[in-house]
């Protein structure tokens, strides 16, 4: 296994980080101006009630620069507790095994602690070490993003 862990404290509550980190448009915004993932226009984000579990929701395109399809990630939830995290299980083009776990944390300040757990079986050895250096690096313009969008900076 492969992984990281990446921690950001922001300037809002849990609530109103995971009202939007859990939508096509917040996920976008992370990613941007790099990565863009599809998602099926039918999909209300991870807040949405009643999400099946341990089952594939759907097939999400990674594109670059938002238009060139550079992997795909079967969304594969294992767990949602709204308003304080997810458990995303999947497989992608890239990695047989994709674990997302994503929480966030009221300090008790208004802000909240949000932690990215990322772990990952890559598919095919040569990938390796390129997943190992741009995957890191990802989350962390992520969390650039979410800083930028609602203040804050790294977690202590």
């Amino acid at each position: 296994m492969h992984g990281f862990h990446i921690a950001s404290t922001l300037n809002a509550t849990a609530d109103a980080v995971w009202s939007r980190v859990t939508t096509a448009e917040g996920v976008n915004h992370e990613l941007a101006p790099w990565l863009r993932m599809t998602m099926p226009r039918s999909f209300a984000g991870l807040g949405a009630r009643g999400l099946p579990l341990n089952t594939r929701l759907f097939r999400s395109w990674l594109l670059l620069g938002g238009v060139l399809p550079i992997d795909y990630d079967d969304i594969v939830l294992v767990g949602v507790e709204a308003g304080r995290g997810f458990h995303e299980r999947s497989s992608m083009a890239t990695a047989r095994v994709w674990e997302h776990r994503r929480s966030l944390r009221d300090d008790g300040a208004g802000r909240c602690v949000l932690t990215d757990d990322v772990t990952f079986i890559p598919r095919v050895a040569l990938a390796t070490p390129v997943l190992d250096a741009v995957v890191p690096r990802v989350f962390t313009h992520r969390h650039r993003r979410l800083r930028a969008f609602f203040g804050g900076g790294p977690a202590d």
